[in-house]
């Protein structure tokens, strides 16, 4: 390790200066929302990824004199729940053999599986470093393994020079085309007319049960639509026989801190709101866009929300981005929670993809990413992406079975993308 740097172990959001967290973060290539230290703080403070549920932080910081030239959100767990990277079978094989899995210590964004920078870092120099004092801290501690969930390209190449290994999973995510989709219709007129017809047979059927949407943006989404929001949220949870991982509390945090991100769009029938679905923004841009850029979007930005407080989801407007800016922002959206309190067919699939759809075309977005899993979100043209997450497990005989396997799980997942590559919900191109 350079003894140029001064390593800290804190142990809680609260403990880091978050000026310059997030001062850092913005030079990354990927600084999602979900990285921000208020983000951060928030699952903390609310008690939703705290020690008293298993996330126990231990956040790992490298300083040059007074500089923060690296830093990593890392938790002890005692459970693997709200992960998205599955590694039960790992933990059983260790329980077969008498040895304990927990704890084991995972630099991620809890309960959020959205790819991203997790090693934060000046320079590829001081990424390798905090990967080798994260390794160090977790070998100090008797942590079973380290895992690094999510990453991005940047910290996969310095998890394999510090030794770790890599695993691939997939997720579907939409990409708008390099000029902007000029309405939902042109969307659906590059899909096969297979898929295209059935979009528009799910969209004619909540239509026809007198389904319609609204959606809020940021200060406008107010108490009470934050209120029917969480009845959905933990609704949805508790249907499927469990608690719900983030708190009303969290909620109430965001909606102070970090208003900015989050989209909100509730279905109404009958004039009674019955479901409700929230979308994360990337309110900056992922993309190298100049400060004066960015703040005249977001200045533009500020002043139409206040013109329009809360729109009827579906108006055929233009882009809300003009085209000198769409060009060079890369702005994301990502599906993040849903739930209803009225059955209706096709609900889910109108709130959770063709509503945001519909609005990222609307409003100039890049990138939609659906979150973990879900194979049936091609038939809503969200294409296959590979993502990464790296592994440093402390027994040498189970690091060994681990490479092995993952040696073999990375070629099905490779065959496995092959696949759905040959079964696009697009047109052929001419």
């Amino acid at each position: 390790m350079a003894e140029d740097y001064v390593i800290r172990v804190l142990g809680s959001p609260l403990d880091v200066d978050a000026a310059a967290w997030d001062a850092l973060l913005q030079t990354q290539p990927n600084p999602s929302p979900f990285m921000r230290h208020a983000y951060l703080a928030a699952l903390h403070a609310s008690g939703s990824a705290a020690p008293a549920t298993g996330w126990t932080p231990h956040f790992i910081t490298l300083c040059i004199g007074d500089e923060l030239v690296a830093a990593c959100a890392l938790y002890e767990k005692i459970h693997s729940y709200g992960e998205y990277v599955f590694d039960w079978a790992w933990a059983n094989a260790y329980a077969q053999h008498g040895l304990p899995y927990y704890p084991k210590a995972v630099a991620a964004v809890p309960f959020t599986p959205v790819p991203g920078a997790r090693l934060m870092a000046r320079d590829a120099a001081a990424r390798v470093a905090l990967v080798k004092a994260m390794v160090q801290w977790c070998d100090q501690s008797g942590m079973s393994s380290l895992h690094l969930l999510f990453a991005n390209e940047e910290d996969a190449a310095a998890c394999t020079q510090a030794g770790l290994m890599l695993r691939h999973t997939v997720q579907f995510h939409w990409t708008n085309i390099e000029q902007g989709y000029p309405h939902f219709d042109a969307f659906l007129a590059s899909l096969s007319q297979e898929k295209r017809k059935k979009i528009r047979q799910e969209r004619r059927k909540v239509a026809e049960a007198g389904v319609s949407f609204r959606w809020s943006l940021g200060q406008d989404i107010s108490p009470s639509d934050w209120d029917f929001f969480y009845r959905c949220y933990e609704r949805t949870y508790l249907e499927h026989g469990n608690a719900p991982y983030l708190s009303r509390d969290f909620f109430h945090r965001m909606a102070s801190t970090m208003a900015e991100h989050w989209l909100l769009f509730i279905a109404e029938r009958g004039g009674k709101a019955i479901a409700s679905s929230l979308i994360a923004l990337d309110a900056y841009t992922t993309g190298a866009v100049s400060q004066n850029t960015s703040g005249e979007w977001a200045a533009m930005r500020s002043a139409q929300v206040k013109e329009e407080p809360a729109k009827r989801a579906g108006d055929t407007e233009q882009s809300a981005l003009p085209p000198s800016l769409r060009s060079e922002m890369k702005r994301v959206a990502y599906g993040r929670y849903w739930g209803a309190l009225e059955r209706v067919d096709c609900l889910h699939f109108e709130a959770c993809y063709y509503q945001p759809l519909q609005w990222c075309i609307e409003h100039g977005y890049h990138r939609f990413e659906g979150g973990a899993q879900g194979e049936h979100k091609m038939a809503r043209a969200l294409l296959p992406v590979k993502t990464t997450s790296a592994h440093w497990l402390a027994h040498p005989a189970f690091a060994d079975a681990v490479a092995r396997f993952l040696e073999r799980e990375d070629q099905g997942i490779s065959n496995y993308l092959d696949d759905l590559r040959q079964r696009s919900p697009f047109k052929p191109v001419d």
